[in-house]
């Protein structure tokens, strides 16, 4: 398999025979509002057009729709008859926005002959979780590939410490900017994304959802150097740049 990260947490993951792409977030760099006041939105470009994103794909694979996630431009782009996973909590959304062929996931569904298991993500605590909405990560598998889990928007909640232990992915795709929001953190920091590390100690984890958002605390360099600080081993921690395929 492979994985091209586009930005943030849109990718272009082949597996088994299939083009999978998540999280179409197409706009370009600074035509977006801030959150924080730092900076227009997206903050880095993307390395190919919006319809360069997502030619080919055979699935679509959403996390949730907040607009960093599932943007303007990339509803504009994707087939409206694609097939699309996605949580049953945006389904009536994604319809009202055209698209006709949706595949909600309760729990575990099979497409293409790939299973993709839901696991919910915790995107904050407290009263900032009620106002964030339902977020979900995906355990993709399929005979002869690795196991595969993208933890989508969450920090590093029990639930996914379940998930970790229950399906003990090959590799583990991390949300790791540290994002917050009201002073509290909505996605993974850099000392949940090494804790990852250390709880699996034989998989490959990939850090994505960084450096394309204002309301991030921690960026690549940053992420690399905890990383390398706390006795990370090499090839253990993957932080790819936007455009960059990591083949495994």
């Amino acid at each position: 398999m492979e994985i091209q990260l586009v930005r943030n947490a849109t990718m272009r993951i082949r597996y088994a025979g299939r083009l999978l792409v998540t999280d179409p977030y197409l706009a370009a760099k600074h035509t977006r509002p801030s959150v924080t006041g730092k900076s227009l939105n997206p903050t880095s470009d993307l390395p190919c057009t919006p319809e360069e994103a997502v030619a080919g794909a055979d699935i679509v694979v959403l996390s949730h729709i907040h607009s960093d996630h599932f943007d303007q431009v990339g509803q504009r782009v994707l087939q409206r008859g694609l097939p699309i996973i996605c949580q049953p909590h945006d389904e009536n959304a994604l319809r009202g926005k055209g698209f006709t062929n949706l595949q909600p996931v309760d729990s575990m569904i099979s497409l293409g002959g790939i299973k993709f298991t839901r696991i919910p993500g915790m995107h904050g605590s407290g009263e900032v979780l009620r106002e964030m909405g339902e977020t979900s990560g995906f355990v993709i598998e399929a005979a002869g590939e690795p196991i595969v889990y993208w933890l989508g928007d969450t920090i590093l909640s029990d639930g996914v410490r379940e998930a970790l232990g229950r399906f003990r992915p090959d590799v583990v795709l991390t949300h790791s900017c540290g994002a917050v929001w009201k002073a509290t953190p909505i996605v993974m920091n850099a000392e949940e994304t090494i804790e990852i590390c250390r709880l699996l100690p034989l998989s490959k984890v990939i850090a994505v959802h960084m450096d394309a958002v204002d309301h991030a605390t921690i960026t690549r360099s940053e992420l690399r150097a905890y990383a390398d600080a706390h006795g990370t081993p090499p090839g253990r921690l993957f932080i790819p740049e936007n455009g960059e395929v990591v083949k495994l």
